[in-house]
């Protein structure tokens, strides 16, 4: 069995695991704003986490319990508050709600994530957070990964959550997972080894694996998925990717470097990939998807920043939202990136139609024709810099007036 995707998967998919999505009162709109997620066994963990500085107080608890190298049971996540830049109070309110929710699960507090998101400078309300902890104990489902899907929202319009198959040694091995974020995204995830808006991703598996061969697929799934997106060029301070596995599908243990560790890695690369895509669909005002294929750099380093320079121009994004071909913008972007190749020797394909050679217009359309072209939900941008075998590919989108209203009064 090839990766599958299972039609309306969720963090629910594999076995052992249960959610729930309730309403504690964080949001002033009353939708839903607490999530929890249980596995009925122990689980492997790994994590990625910000790095940005001000990493927020929930990150740097479940930092430590990464470090720690012990198995977790449960994640707590609340919507609407940060808890971020809030000092040696924020730390002892992360901690306590880890205590919460384990004391009404029968596990230890180390045994459970916490997760916020939502204003940076608040403190939690540690009542909420008893409310929702209680409501979502009681909420656990088979079928409430949707619902904790729903609940981690802050200013996203839809939920995104999926889940894929694969086969591991005649047993079905299911990896399922769900994400928010929609503005202050462009996470740069740093991999922990084991012993306002934000991005949040979470990603349970049934399978046997070693710790070894988990952290090793989260760290190489990283740049095929979330250190791949960019929707303002904004790292939040609570950006968290996690992985647990709590092992109840029965296989042979996964060994890293193994043909199975390979599968399993393109299982969950597909998986974050889908993910981290629909989360720049879903972006604070989006209108267009843009896919920045950089080719011919010196190295996939200087591809990177080449790709990223082009997708966080602003007046690149610009353009994009006026479906405008102004390629020349593009051409810009990448000649300040600071990497180095000759200007004479590029190309550039709009929705793949020749646009640039040789550092100058094609002539294949004029300007009406790849206005039409680029007035499409999903935009290609392939530039070729002709100075090597670099690669790197970013996914992006456009920067709209709504953009702008929903984040001159931003709150949750």
């Amino acid at each position: 069995m090839a990766v599958a995707f299972i039609e309306n998967g969720s963090v629910t998919s594999p076995l052992g695991f249960l959610a729930a999505g309730v309403t504690a009162g964080f949001k002033r709109s009353g939708a839903p704003d607490m999530a929890l997620l249980y596995s009925e066994a122990p689980c492997k963990l790994a994590g990625a986490f910000t790095s940005n500085l001000f990493a927020a107080a929930p990150v740097v608890y479940d930092r430590r319990l990464v470090a720690g190298g012990q198995p977790v049971r449960a994640v707590a996540v609340n919507s609407g508050i940060a808890n971020a830049c809030t000092g040696e109070r924020g730390l002892r309110d992360a901690e306590k709600s880890a205590a919460i929710v384990a004391e009404l699960l029968g596990v230890a507090p180390n045994e459970v994530l916490v997760s916020s998101t939502g204003r940076i400078g608040d403190f939690l309300p540690m009542e909420l957070i008893e409310k929702g902890a209680q409501l979502g104990k009681n909420a656990l489902s088979r079928d409430g990964g949707l619902d904790a899907a729903r609940a981690i929202m802050t200013t996203d319009t839809k939920v995104k959550t999926f889940a894929v198959k694969i086969a591991v040694g005649g047993k079905t091995v299911t990896l399922g997972g769900m994400t928010k974020g929609a503005g202050m995204i462009c996470p740069r995830l740093r991999p922990e080894m084991p012993r306002q808006a934000t991005m949040l991703a979470y990603v349970t598996t049934d399978a046997v694996i070693s710790q070894e061969a988990l952290y090793a697929a989260l760290s190489a799934t990283l740049d095929q998925s979330f250190n791949r997106i960019t929707v303002d060029g904004d790292t939040s301070t609570n950006d968290t990717f996690v992985v647990l596995a709590n092992g109840l599908a029965g296989n042979a243990e996964i060994q890293a470097g193994s043909a199975e560790a390979g599968l399993f890695t393109e299982a969950l690369s597909a998986l974050a990939g889908r993910l981290a895509k629909e989360m720049v669909k879903d972006g604070e005002g989006v209108s267009r998807f843009v896919e920045v294929n950089v080719t011919g750099a010196k190295s996939d380093a200087d591809a990177r920043i080449c790709a990223e320079a082009i997708a966080k121009s602003e007046l690149c994004k610009t353009a994009w939202f006026g479906a405008d071909p102004n390629w020349g913008r593009i051409l810009c972007a990448a000649g300040y990136s600071g990497i180095e190749f000759d200007p004479d020797k590029v190309s550039l394909d709009l929705q793949h139609t020749p646009t640039v050679r040789n550092g100058r217009d094609a002539g294949v359309k004029t300007e009406e024709e790849l206005g039409v072209l680029c007035n499409a939900p999903e935009v290609i941008v392939d530039l070729d810099l002709g100075a090597g075998n670099g690669k790197f590919t970013e996914w992006t989108c456009d920067l709209t007036y709504e953009y702008v209203k929903i984040n001159a009064d931003y709150h949750t």
